[in-house]
């Protein structure tokens, strides 16, 4: 121990923890906007089902298409619709919607507009709140 000098103590090791918190939500809800180009005919609820699970087909082949997603509400006038899919395919519903470039040999696009493991979440959008 050296004369005239303190002893110095350790600075305590900092310990780093990580966290990843997952939503433990069983369902995502997504508002989807399917646009099309002017005239011809739109689809309806059955054919817009169809389309979303040809989506999956198309991207993710038979596994993806097997995909449980759920059409809970769709409006055949604005071409919108809130579906459910099981949180672990969120990602896979999501890619193949945005990757999704024809119907009915016309060019398309859909529009996730919304998404959240919480259906009351898109009851409202505050982008579109007219005060």
């Amino acid at each position: 121990r050296p004369v005239g000098r303190m002893a110095r103590a350790e600075p305590p090791v900092a310990t780093f923890e990580r966290r990843v918190l997952r939503s433990a939500a069983e369902h995502h809800y997504l508002r989807v906007r399917l646009e099309l180009p002017d005239g011809g005919s739109r689809p309806s609820v059955a054919q817009f089902k169809q389309l979303v699970v040809s989506a999956l087909r198309e991207l993710h082949g038979e596994v993806g298409a097997a995909l449980p997603v759920d059409v809970l509400t769709y409006e055949e006038k604005t071409l919108s619709a809130i579906l459910r899919v099981i949180s672990s395919g969120l990602v896979k519903l999501w890619s193949a919607l945005t990757l999704l470039g024809f119907y009915q040999n016309r060019r398309c696009a859909f529009r996730v507009l919304q998404t959240s493991p919480f259906l009351l979440a898109l009851s409202g959008n505050s982008r579109e709140l007219v005060l």
